[in-house]
């Protein structure tokens, strides 16, 4: 068993965090070129606590992604998909990506019978999936994962 395969969910989240590190990092340094800097701890504190949110956000907000992860092998591509159910057809999902009010693209993606699918944190199954839960997808070479929840109306 590789290392990629025993331990994926970990190479994802670390892939995912690393990415979105770097695109924060890049936020904030862009942000922190314009201003100018009295050279004080807090003013330190105060851009570090602005890259911490500019990376949670950048997190909250993600769509769509493909990040190449490093593996003993070679390079393995990892993707993520996020929006919301539209239609379940056998192993076919279809989503919109995208938020409540805007639409990025929709897509049709061909989940593996080995995915991992949870529906509103319980284990399921892809055919259990309803149309317009909010859903985010992330395949790599060898699994995936389906997470899907019930969106809570206002």
């Amino acid at each position: 068993m590789t290392y990629l395969r025993k331990h994926m969910k970990l190479v994802l989240v670390a892939a995912a965090c690393v990415t979105l590190g770097a695109a924060g990092s890049a936020i904030a340094t862009a942000g922190a070129a314009g201003t100018s800097s009295s050279g004080t701890s807090s003013t330190a504190t105060v851009t570090a606590t602005k890259a911490s949110r500019a990376r949670g956000l950048l997190a909250r907000r993600a769509v769509q992604g493909t990040v190449v992860v490093a593996t003993k092998n070679g390079f393995e591509t990892v993707t993520l998909s996020r929006g919301f159910v539209q239609s379940v057809s056998g192993q076919q999902l279809t989503i919109r990506e995208g938020t409540r009010k805007a639409t990025y693209k929709t897509v049709t993606l061909t989940i593996p019978s080995n995915a991992v699918v949870r529906d509103n944190r319980q284990v399921s199954k892809l055919s259990a999936l309803a149309s317009g839960q909010r859903v985010s997808v992330v395949q790599g070479p060898k699994r995936a994962l389906v997470v899907a929840r019930t969106i809570k109306t206002p």
